[in-house]
Order: C-alpha cells, then sequence, then structure tokens
C-alpha cells in the first residue's frame, strides 16, 4: 500500500481516480486552492497526482505562473515519484504512434504539455509521464473546463443531431480502464514516458453509435468537416509491462453504460 496525493478536487479526473485509487492505497485528495497549506507535506508521500489545470494553462501560450505541475514539483522530494498527466496531442497524427514518434503539438494546451513534460524532466529524479488519448466516462455531475469528445456528442444530440464522422477514428479509453492501468503504474513502479490508450483504431461513427444506444429521441446526421486528422496510440510499452486486458468490446459495453444512465 502506498501513501498517494491526489491534487485536484473538482474535476473528472481527479475525482475518478481518487475514488477508485482509495480501495488499495492510503490516499489523501486536495484541491489546487489549498496548495500553501500543505505542499511541505507533500515529501510525505510516496506518490503524487496532480489532475487540477488553470484555463489560462489550456487557451494561452505557456507561462510558468499557469503551470500547476511545475508549481508543484518544486516541494517533491527525491523519494516521491511525481505522475505527469500529459497528452496524446503532443504528437503528430497518424498510426500506431510510439513513445518515440515525431512530436507536433499544434494548440497551446498541447505545446504547453510539451514544456512541462521537459521541464519536469530535468527537474525531477522520479518522473512517469502519460500521454493520454481520449477519455471516456459519465461527466454529468463533474465541472467540465473544456469539453471531451463524450461532452460534444451529448451537446448535439440534445441539439438533435449527430456528426456523420465518415471514416475517421480515434483512439479512446474509459475512466475505469485508465484508473486500472495507473494503479498498476504505481503496483509495478514504473517509470518513464508512456502512452496510455486502447491502441487501437476506434471509428468515431461506431462510438456514437454506442453512446446513442439507448436515445428513443429523432436525430438527423450532419455532415460536417473535422480538422482534427485520424490517430490511434501504440500502448504495447506500457501494456506489456502490466499484462491488463484493454480491449474494444470493453469500451463499447461502457459506452452502452452510459447511454442507459443518460437516456433512461
Amino acid at each position: 500500500m502506498k501513501k498517494i496525493l491526489v491534487i485536484g478536487k473538482r474535476g473528472f479526473l481527479g475525482n475518478n481516480i481518487s475514488k477508485y485509487l482509495k480501495q488499495f492505497h492510503k490516499l489523501t485528495h486536495k484541491d489546487m486552492k489549498s496548495f500553501n497549506n500543505y505542499k511541505l507535506k507533500i515529501k510525505n508521500y510516496d506518490y503524487v497526482i496532480n489532475t487540477s489545470i488553470n484555463k489560462q494553462y489550456i487557451n494561452k501560450k505557456y507561462d510558468k505562473k499557469f503551470d500547476n505541475d511545475l508549481r508543484i514539483s518544486n516541494f517533491i522530494s527525491k523519494n516521491t515519484v511525481f505522475i505527469f498527466l500529459s497528452t496524446r496531442k503532443v504528437y503528430k497524427s497518424g498510426k500506431n504512434i510510439k513513445e518515440t514518434g515525431k512530436l507536433l503539438p499544434t494548440s497551446n494546451y498541447s505545446k504547453n504539455k510539451l514544456i512541462t513534460e521537459k521541464k519536469l524532466s530535468k527537474k525531477l529524479n522520479k518522473l512517469v509521464i502519460l500521454r493520454i488519448s481520449n477519455v471516456i466516462g459519465d461527466k454529468s455531475k463533474i465541472k467540465k473546463i473544456h469539453n471531451t469528445f463524450v461532452d460534444i456528442f451529448f451537446q448535439n444530440i440534445e441539439k438533435g443531431f449527430i456528426i456523420d464522422n465518415k471514416k475517421k477514428y480515434k483512439d479512446f479509453i474509459s475512466i475505469y480502464k485508465f484508473c486500472e492501468i495507473l494503479n498498476g503504474v504505481i503496483n509495478k513502479n514504473l517509470r518513464g514516458i508512456f502512452n496510455v490508450s486502447i491502441g487501437k483504431k476506434i471509428y468515431l461513427n461506431d462510438i456514437v453509435s454506442w453512446l446513442n444506444t439507448f436515445n428513443k429521441k429523432k436525430f438527423i446526421k450532419k455532415n460536417m468537416t473535422i480538422k482534427e486528422d485520424s490517430f490511434f496510440l501504440n500502448n504495447r510499452k506500457i501494456m506489456s509491462k502490466l499484462k491488463i486486458k484493454n480491449s474494444i468490446s470493453e469500451l463499447k459495453n461502457y459506452c452502452i453504460e452510459i447511454s442507459k444512465k443518460k437516456f433512461t
């Protein structure tokens, strides 16, 4: 059992990570606003995971005053492992992208994540960087800082339409599978950079269909241009170490459960 500090109480990731990990570890869950009250106690933890994020970090060019992870890292001791939650958006879009793939962030958010990755790598002795694909989960009761694919789907369906994505595909992972993998990273004492994803093509029209399973309302399909290119990550580096099942059928069933909760 590890002593773990999770920072970020209002968001989707923080709440789900905390709820899952406390089943297996001694966990403390704090928000970033109260950081000054406990920052000197961070050295007492085996692992620190930050899920909080500043809106300016998402939308604007890099400024260290908006970088919560860098701020937290100032208090990380040499015996504490820091797990940094990065994004697959640091890569150039493509198929079967490995951790050594070409880095080409295009948004301020992804550029900032890559800058933070580099700063933390130079600064910390014990660091795990997780480059995460699109996380699927029920966010209906969670305050959202920015919209995900699922958020946009439900917003569109409320307006009476879904988008026909034709042959476009992306890479997804359910929040529960992500938490399971995160726990595996901790239990196996992993270090380094890892892709976290299902590691397969998920066609967007398929996932839209799964999420719409229990919707009985009429809707129309719209053809809309999506700027973002298709992609999927190569997740073999981490999955070969954890031996965790991670299948499309599991993701499908999870999406259908979300649909059931939403529409029935």
